[in-house]
């Protein structure tokens, strides 16, 4: 059986705090680093908090340590996974550092949702051992992890990680090619854009749109997914429906007119109690209760 890694993860966000509390939980020894102290502060009491609402062995914090410097953070890692905010240039500096101060069996990752890895690898000299690894949120509760292979990329890398994401209880998949978004975020975001297109258009306002896809395709989903369902109904039906519907879609290659309207007026959803939607705080908080206890509920062993 393999043994342990020691996994360093850089940022000690939403994201970090969890892909910590998933790893330490699976027997790993991790590192979490990040510059701001505040943040390392309430790192513990996050993970903790993961760790008993999941049910998993609290003793699994006592092999996270907590580091404000990144090279002492990373220079005895295996596997080093980056979580910093989605900013190319902060990325790009980091892996510079973080590739000279690894050793060159240390698998490097990034966490990016939507930016491409060779972008992000452009300024290191050993770009061959970087990938990306696109975890969701939350990412103790959401299987998929994103392997993306760039171009750069030694294949040997992407076996390695798979395996050990496999062994960490996540269900990995190869993303063959470094597309900004990878699979998943292209997927939803054309959704999305499209979302929005109709309301902006005036076809249907926010509620509907949502009622719609909750209560129809976006049920069968989790059993019948958008090629499986294409095979369902036939390809020949399939084709003579695109033939219909494609031309009438949004190409948007820009944000929606009524969404840049929403955010220059400072309606960002959520944070702001309004975008789509109106929201106060207790609205907000039981749509996150929802999304959790949902996710718990489906992915039951």
């Amino acid at each position: 059986m393999p043994q342990p890694e020691r996994i360093a993860i850089v940022g000690a966000g939403l994201m970090g705090n969890g892909i910590a509390a998933v790893f330490a939980s699976r027997g790993h020894d991790v590192t979490l680093y990040d510059p701001l102290p505040a943040a390392l502060e309430a790192a513990p009491a996050r993970i903790r908090t993961v760790l008993s609402d999941l049910g998993w062995d609290p003793a699994a914090l006592d092999r996270v340590s907590f580091q404000t410097k990144l090279e002492s953070a990373v220079q005895d890692a295996d596997f080093v996974t980056e979580a910093a905010p989605e900013k190319l240039a902060l990325k790009q500096e980091l892996f510079v550092r973080i590739s000279e101060s690894t050793g060159p069996e240390c698998l490097l990752a990034s966490n990016t949702s939507v930016i491409p890895i060779g972008q992000i690898g452009a300024r290191m000299k050993d770009a061959g051992r970087l990938l990306g690894t696109h975890w969701w949120n939350p990412p103790y509760l959401i299987p998929l992890v994103e392997v993306v292979q760039a171009e750069r990329t030694e294949p040997r890398w992407i076996a390695k990680c798979m395996d050990l994401l496999q062994r960490a209880g996540k269900r990995p998949v190869h993303v063959k090619k470094d597309v900004p978004g990878f699979v998943g975020n292209r997927l939803q975001h054309a959704l999305w854009r499209e979302a929005i297109a109709l309301v902006d258009a005036g076809v249907c306002d926010a509620s509907t749109v949502d009622q719609v896809v909750k209560n129809s395709f976006g049920i069968r989903l989790p059993v019948l997914a958008p090629l499986e369902n294409a095979d369902l109904v036939g390809l020949d039906l399939t084709e003579d429906i695109h033939n219909v519907i494609l031309p009438h879609l949004s190409r948007g290659e820009r944000p929606s007119p009524i969404l840049c309207e929403k955010v220059r007026a400072g309606e960002l959803g959520m944070k702001s109690g309004k975008g789509f939607y109106d929201w106060t705080p207790e609205k907000a908080d039981e749509v996150r209760t929802r999304l959790v206890n949902h996710l718990r509920s489906v992915l039951k062993p």
